[in-house]
């Protein structure tokens, strides 16, 4: 039976059979190592661009006017000392 096995194997031995398999395991774990850092750069790059979309103190000051929560008065004080 062994005989038969290793002349179907071309007397290559269990050192190739390990070899292969070792090779599955590094090309699969390459594949799941890309789609990973895939995923965290895509992740990354929306969190950066929704940050950096945040309102100023003048733009919440403008919302605030625009609303009717604030006189022109206010308004007008306001906008000096975030200018300042």
């Amino acid at each position: 039976m062994w005989g038969d096995m290793m002349a179907y194997m071309g007397s290559y031995g269990w050192g190739h059979m390990l070899f292969g398999g070792l090779m599955m395991v590094l090309f699969w774990g390459a594949v799941i190592a890309l789609a990973v850092l895939l995923v965290r750069g895509l992740t990354r790059s929306r969190g950066e661009a929704i940050s950096h979309q945040r309102p100023t103190a003048l733009d919440l000051l403008q919302e605030r006017y625009a609303r009717g929560e604030i006189d022109q008065q206010e308004y007008e004080q306001r906008r000096r000392d975030l200018r300042h």
